[in-house]
């Protein structure tokens, strides 16, 4: 599958225009299955917080687009495409088994099921009653 070319751009933009000091410092940017772009940004904090891909997932659960097809996170200060973390790969997975995540493989850019990111992972929907 092609990577979403436009997707990268309009976190790129976010993160390029709100990202501010340490708390703000990735942008996320999904596509909804209407077609739909939903941004958001990290939010880091001591304690933890919620990583760009977690809060782009509540802005689309806010704006009422509950199926997202692709993701993709960028690094401010021109860190481009970045590679979600465990804890994202694994509710990325929970939440849309089929999504495909864009990441930069040595300079290219390439669009992969999210599975793919998690090999042998703890599939939460098998465990529930």
């Amino acid at each position: 599958m092609t990577v979403d070319h436009e997707l990268v751009e309009a976190a790129g933009r976010v993160a390029a225009e709100h990202s501010r000091g340490d708390e703000h410092t990735v942008a996320a940017a999904a596509r909804a299955r209407d077609g739909r772009i939903v941004t958001a940004m990290n939010v880091h904090h001591f304690t933890g917080g919620p990583c760009a891909e977690l809060a782009v997932m509540g802005a689309a659960a806010a704006q009422g687009a509950h199926d997202l097809d692709m993701v993709v996170a960028v690094g401010s200060g021109e860190r481009g495409v970045m590679s979600p973390c465990g804890r994202c790969r694994q509710v990325l997975l929970d939440y849309f088994p089929s999504i495909r995540v864009i990441v930069d493989m040595g300079g290219t850019l390439r669009s992969v099921p999210v599975a793919e990111l998690l090999p042998g992972a703890y599939i939460w929907s098998d465990h529930q009653s």
